[in-house]
């Protein structure tokens, strides 16, 4: 059976990322459409919807006792309460009530943003990566501002929250088109780059460009 201290040897332990933005803003309820079985944001938040179509993942999150034992001894204090898991293609309507969540996570899971912004809060928060393009499209999205850069090194997350204009510039300024980035489904070459990015946004859910 797929596990997430399995997946772990494959793309590390990401729960320093949630963890450092847990200490810097008011997070207490994410989604994390494509999700596979990485558990790391419940070891930091209180509530975490997981969303994936792949059946090992459903296996996984079914067996409760094995998603319990995996966040044994990793997870923050008050951490990790509400572990919910949605067996779905989430470029498709999900089960969760519009602005219900603090924080949307996209990590190279494909175009996250643009299906599931409906579910983010006004002022809620976007962590996204260049992977599939979701970050060069928040980038490009005029409903959300950048507020850190993620950065990764030796298996230790950290947040830049200073000098951000230096950050998601072009190399080539042409290449920062919308309709190219969703038609070649990834992300476009900046002069400074970055692990991930978290952006908040700006405009309420209610607003016509809030709707997925």
């Amino acid at each position: 059976m797929a596990t997430w201290s399995r997946y772990r040897e494959s793309i590390g332990d990401r729960s320093g990322l949630f963890s450092a933005l847990t200490d810097a803003w008011p997070i207490e309820r994410a989604l994390y459409p494509g999700s596979y079985v990485d558990l790391s944001p419940s070891t930091a938040f209180r509530s975490v919807v997981y969303v994936d179509s792949d059946p090992r993942a459903r296996r996984f999150f079914a067996d409760r006792e094995v998603v319990s034992s995996e966040r044994a001894g990793r997870t923050l204090p008050g951490a990790g309460s509400q572990v919910r898991f949605l067996g779905a293609d989430y470029t498709q309507r999900l089960e969760l009530p519009d602005a219900s969540v603090d924080l949307l996570i996209s990590l190279f899971a494909g175009p996250v943003w643009e299906h599931c912004r409906r579910y983010l809060r006004p002022k809620g928060w976007l962590l996204a990566n260049t992977s599939h393009g979701d970050a060069s499209l928040a980038a490009l999205d005029p409903t959300l501002q950048l507020v850190a850069a993620v950065h990764h090194r030796d298996g230790h997350y950290s947040l830049a929250t200073d000098r951000l204009d230096h950050y998601l510039e072009p190399k080539r300024p042409e290449n920062a088109n919308v309709e190219q980035i969703r038609t070649h489904g990834r992300g476009i070459a900046y002069t400074k780059t970055a692990f991930a990015y978290l952006f908040q946004r700006l405009t309420p859910a209610s607003d016509p460009t809030g709707a997925s």
